[in-house]
């Protein structure tokens, strides 16, 4: 069978090269890469992208081998229907590996055609590392890299205003374009760099803070045969993702047609605070599966599409949300059920079997970020407990009601599956120590404080008393019972 290269024509990899992106895997292969040939086939953009391997291990042979070609497969619920979509990537010109060329990178920084810098290092990439030297070739840190490459760019420009870029990161952490910058400052400054080049780094490029949402379940190679039946060609960095999609950046409004993917299908959304929407999502998509993760495997459930289909935690999910995760948040209610419905709509994707336990991974920290913010201002806002969140913590710490082994800490749901849950040492060891007394297991978990912040929620009115209470529920009656109680 052909290649996808012997199959397709380069159409928008010959533009001129305006994008460097930080890293060449499924995530922005699937996401900004995606949105940007969809403003190359519209007319509104006319740039290719550079692919960077930010490590020394990557996908730049196999890239570079394919001709930057590659099949994005986007599947999931649309109009309440099973959806496939799917798409060739043509946009991506090539793909550098600065360990084995860094004089490649080097060239790029030079370039007239350059206007923005895409990256996605995972959340330990923009991050200082003591030791990176500007004569590193290349320094090892994602921050240490773009220092070298602006110091390399303000020079061959003469510290020209108009040879400042965008920057784009997507890195999950908290104002991840502000971290970037003060960070890439903290070198200049060490590496004793130029004050011009300072106040260039300053006035010139443009940082902005960024969220991205969506799942991308990456390499499908258990699917290999047919989709190369279905595309007929061969396609070895074929990418699958969800068909949701979203991306919100914060930068000023003038900064977005220097890149206009928001005037695609994308849903791209440029705002003056990246706050409101984090909380949305991380409340939301994240605290949605949180706190009802513990609930749903404890009831028998394995993946999140068993128990999206499952009545009793639908309707439990619906009051979640609606009632009294929504009514905390800062934006306007329509958008927010909106974004609710299309939660929902993402965990009945038939196409991704995301395990309850994957998902249960340090379910502790989670909780705290999550979940306790919504039941915290739920009761500030009502002078109430809210029933499901207040639930689903006194299920999060049933989900820990277990035993130390030789090898990791074990519990056993009613089915008699055995199950291992993995957090924290310092969480495991607490747990299994809580559990040794079942009367007063609520009050032991509930105050302390190195869970929650350094709150002691045992001083909220009654919220000790209620979780403990289903707790009790727990060890004699079926979960979906009680939730079917709480939900009438």
């Amino acid at each position: 069978m052909k290649n996808i290269k012997e199959t397709t024509e380069k159409i928008y990899g010959k533009y001129p090269e305006t994008v460097l992106q930080f890293g060449e895997g499924n995530f922005l292969r699937a996401f900004a890469d995606w949105m940007i040939d969809l403003a190359n086939e519209n007319g509104s953009f006319k740039g290719s992208i550079v692919l960077c391997q930010p490590i020394a291990q990557g996908l730049t042979e196999k890239i570079n081998t394919q001709n930057g070609l590659y099949t994005l497969a986007m599947r999931g619920i649309k109009d309440g229907k099973a959806t496939e979509e799917i798409r060739k990537i043509t946009s991506v010109s090539r793909c550098i590996n600065p360990y084995e060329d860094y004089q490649a990178l080097k060239d790029l920084a030079k370039s007239k055609d350059l206007k923005v810098i895409i990256s996605n290092t995972t959340e330990a990439g923009i991050a200082y590392k003591q030791g990176d030297k500007l004569t590193d070739t290349p320094p090892s840190s994602f921050p240490a890299k773009i220092t070298a490459f602006l110091y390399e760019r303000f020079k061959a420009f003469n510290g020209d205003e108009k040879a400042g870029l965008l920057f784009l990161p997507v890195e999950l952490i908290d104002r991840n374009g502000d971290k970037l910058k003060e960070i890439v400052l903290k070198y200049a400054a060490e590496w004793k760099l130029p004050q011009d080049f300072i106040r260039w780094v300053n006035t010139a490029n443009k940082f902005t803070n960024t969220l991205v949402d969506r799942i991308v379940t990456g390499y499908p190679k258990d699917q290999l045969d047919y989709f190369a039946q279905k595309l007929g060609y061969q396609d070895d960095i074929i990418v699958t993702s969800e068909i949701f999609n979203l991306w919100v950046i914060e930068g000023k409004k003038e900064w977005a047609d220097i890149l206009p993917i928001h005037k695609t299908k994308a849903n791209v959304m440029w705002v003056d605070d990246v706050t409101p929407y984090k909380m949305r999502k991380v409340r939301i998509l994240n605290g949605g599966h949180t706190s009802t993760v513990p609930a749903a495997w404890l009831a028998g459930h394995n993946i999140v599409l068993d128990f999206i289909n499952d009545p009793v935690f639908k309707k439990y999910l619906d009051i979640l949300l609606f009632e009294e995760v929504i009514p905390t948040l800062p934006l306007p209610k329509d958008e927010l059920e909106n974004f609710a419905n299309a939660v929902k709509d993402r965990f009945s994707n038939p196409y991704i079997k995301h395990k309850l336990l994957d998902i249960s991974l340090n379910c502790c920290s989670k909780f705290n970020a999550r979940c306790l913010p919504s039941l915290l201002q739920y009761h500030k806002q009502t002078g109430k407990l809210p029933k499901l969140l207040t639930f689903s913590l006194a299920a999060f710490i049933k989900f820990y009601d277990g035993k130390q082994e030789e090898n990791g800490f074990f519990a056993i749901r009613k089915d008699a599956t055995k199950y291992q849950i993995k957090d924290s040492p310092e969480v495991i060891n607490f747990m299994a120590k809580a559990w040794q007394n079942k009367n007063t297991v609520a009050k032991a978990v509930l105050s302390n404080k190195d869970f929650w912040g350094g709150k002691d929620l045992t001083l909220i009115p009654e919220l000790e008393k209620q979780v403990q209470d289903y707790l009790n529920e727990m060890a004699c009656t079926d979960i979906k019972t009680i939730i079917s109680r709480i939900t009438k």
